[in-house]
């Protein structure tokens, strides 16, 4: 596909890498200083829909930068842009809901390092495209790195290629406890009521059956949420057959309140994990937020996560089928 479009001029920033030839993040700026405004980058959106589609899949993410964008209502604008399906958030991660399809980023302590995942990989059903919007940029860290999947799975296959094999003809297998009420003290404590939506202890169960989940309820209130078997690397049509690595094994195997096995409860050998880890840091790719930057990511080719940050920073989230 062209890349080039009148409608959008190509940047740089600094953190760029270029992966199996394509430039990640993909920088697209206004054509001139006078399409710099939210009216002008709506046009272009929904005049080269089909265009900027095929981008998001070819470079994985793509940065919108310098058109000046507010606040969540004109973020909210650019979502509804597209017409893309909403897909309700499923997860760990405390969140509030700001305006429209918008919600707040992960809620938990800036502190804490929020590590790579794809966006409800444990869900049968994941958003296609996340799209991520920097109200307040932080004075220092607070970046959102990500990781090109297809080069996991060809570094682990380099190194562990029985592990690897095992583990995708098991599938795996995830546990993971969650409080009755939200917890914004932990980067994992959203409550059961929250992210089910209801009180009802039956009606959760019928609700997370229905997305592929088992629970287990805690004499203190609390429940075991048991997801399996998964897949641990998965192709995504359109995407040059690579094979993701589609998985939250690092991110949950031997935590406190989580855990990940393969599906017959074989226990994932602990230098695979750490090797693993290791692996997932050396790909990853980050950049400096800027005020009113807006973020695509192809969810099903990319991990991504939330460096450790000074405040303020506000970033803001919608996910899309």
């Amino acid at each position: 596909m062209e890349l080039s479009c009148m409608d959008f001029k190509v940047g740089k920033c600094q953190g760029q890498k270029l992966v199996d030839g394509e430039t990640m993040p993909l920088i697209l700026l206004p054509p001139e200083a006078d399409k710099a405004d939210l009216d002008s980058l709506l046009l272009a959106l929904k005049t080269n829909r089909d265009w900027f589609e095929q981008l998001i899949i070819k470079n994985s993410a793509v940065l919108l930068r310098g058109f000046h964008i507010k606040n969540a209502q004109e973020f909210n604008d650019i979502v509804e842009a597209f017409g893309w399906d909403d897909i309700r958030y499923v997860g760990p991660a405390p969140r509030t809901h700001v305006y429209g399809r918008v919600w707040t980023a992960n809620e938990g302590p800036l502190s804490e390092f929020i590590y790579y995942h794809h966006e409800m990989v444990l869900i049968t059903e994941s958003p296609k495209t996340l799209l991520l919007y920097c109200e307040v940029p932080p004075p220092e860290g607070g970046e959102t790195p990500f990781v090109p999947s297809f080069r996991v799975t060809e570094r682990m296959l380099e190194e562990f290629p029985e592990a690897v094999e095992e583990m995708d003809a098991k599938g795996l297998q995830y546990s993971f406890t969650a409080l009755s009420k939200n917890d914004t003290s932990s980067m994992r404590g959203r409550g059961w009521e929250d992210a089910f939506g209801t009180s009802d202890r039956a009606e959760a169960e019928r609700r997370a059956k229905a997305l592929g989940m088992d629970l287990e309820w805690l004499p203190n209130g609390a429940v075991k949420t048991v997801l399996g078997p998964r897949a641990l690397t998965r192709v995504f049509e359109g995407r040059k057959g690579r094979r993701m690595w589609f998985n939250t094994v690092v991110g949950m195997h031997g935590k406190e309140l989580s855990s990940a096995r393969m599906a017959d409860g074989t226990e994932i050998p602990e230098k695979v994990v750490k090797r693993c880890e290791e692996i997932i840091e050396e790909e990853s790719i980050q950049f400096k937020w800027e005020k009113g930057d807006v973020l695509f990511f192809d969810n099903m080719a990319l991990l991504h996560g939330r460096r450790p940050s000074l405040p303020p920073r506000r970033v803001l989230v919608a996910t899309c089928k």
